[in-house]
């Protein structure tokens, strides 16, 4: 089988299409992949580090609010899939599947018009624009959320699977992550990040929580990934208050190891991702969740409340949080290992351990059907 993917811009993206491309390799080892998407986005970075050829094409994201950029972003959207066919007519690919936002446009629209079986998959609960425009086109709708079909009209070809997740977030355990990462079994280790681009709130809160915890808590290991955005002035902030030279507080850019990391943390400062929901929820981890008010529908806040609504993670919204509120909160779940385990245990109740296999299901079934 030769498996196109396309996916691109930040890691709720890129990370799932790499799930998706390892599923089909572990139950048909002889399959042959090749990757596309942007230059503008991680996966020019993190798709080789899987083992995986990338190439790329040219398309931008429409703005929701008027954007002289938007002439520009309307005119690639246009002629992209046009200058994607040459990629498809040279690889040949049995089938393609796109992980939602604009970079998979250009090949699955493309790939459609060249009558080449075409999947597209939705992890959100609401539908992004590519996904809506594309809906017309592409062969097989798979979607997260059973309730994401009532924001698309074909719903004849939309099927609920799951989100699919690399097999490293339920194949790691607590124990043999602290022994690679070299942490203590008995050290409290906190887990922060605003997802690939980073998030210059949560940035900004980050530093100055940190740097209460050198003072109050000098044992307790803080680690925070700012993004590619927003690494420099964060980084600054955080050797000018003297950060640096505190051996348990920890500023990367990018973590590229997530399912060891994650494995290895008491507590997760994150936002509410879909994807960043289902990795919590297959790990087991006790999370504080700060949706991001920038997102179409607000939908990390409805992501969020539906964990916590049941007491399987704590939401903090942005709006209101300060770092004083978020310290309070660290140290109030950090120091109760009770509240955590209970965290831990209610939000496994909403991990799918069977979607990677469903997702392979559909793509096989249609590549047959053809």
């Amino acid at each position: 089988m030769r498996v196109l993917m396309t996916c691109g811009g930040t890691g709720g993206h890129i990370n799932p299409a790499i799930a998706i491309a390892n599923t089909i390799k572990n139950n048909i080892p002889d399959a042959e992949f090749l990757f596309v998407g942007t230059k503008r986005g991680k996966e020019g970075e993190l798709v080789p580090m899987e083992g995986y050829e990338i190439r790329f094409v040219e398309s931008r994201g429409i703005r929701r609010s008027l954007s002289l950029s938007n002439i520009k972003a309307i005119y690639t959207a246009l002629v992209s899939p046009y200058k994607a066919k040459p990629i498809l007519k040279e690889f040949q690919p049995d089938v393609v599947i796109g992980t939602g936002g604009y970079a998979c446009w250009p090949i699955l629209r493309a790939a459609a018009m060249l009558k080449i079986p075409c999947v597209v998959h939705e992890s959100n609960a609401k539908a992004g624009m590519a996904v809506k425009r594309l809906q017309n086109h592409v062969d097989k709708i798979l979607v997260n959320f059973e309730k994401t079909k009532d924001e698309l009209k074909r719903k004849d070809k939309v099927v609920a699977v799951g989100n699919p997740l690399r097999v490293a977030f339920s194949h790691v355990d607590k124990a043999s992550a602290r022994e690679k990462l070299g942490i203590s079994k008995d050290a409290l280790y906190v887990l922060s990040y605003g997802g690939s681009g980073g998030a210059e709130f949560l940035n900004e809160t980050m530093v100055r929580v940190m740097a209460e915890f050198a003072v109050k808590h000098p044992d307790v290991i803080l680690e925070h990934a700012a993004g590619s955005r927003d690494f420099a002035p964060t980084k600054e902030r955080f050797e000018r208050l003297g950060l640096a030279e505190k051996s348990n507080l920890h500023l990367k850019e990018y973590i590229f190891d997530m399912p060891l990391r994650m494995a290895a943390a008491d507590l997760v400062i994150c936002r509410a991702g879909a994807m960043t929901i289902s990795e919590l929820a297959m790990m087991g981890k006790a999370a504080l969740l700060i949706p991001s008010p920038n997102v179409v529908d607000n939908h990390q806040y409805m992501n969020a409340k539906v964990l916590a609504d049941a007491g399987a993670a704590c939401l903090l919204e942005e709006a209101s949080l300060t770092p004083s509120l978020l310290a309070q909160n660290v140290e109030y779940y950090l120091f109760r290992q009770n509240e955590r385990e209970r965290m831990e245990l209610l939000v496994r109740d909403f991990a799918d351990p069977d979607a990677n296999r469903r997702i392979f299901e559909e793509i096989l079934k249609l590549t047959k059907k053809k």
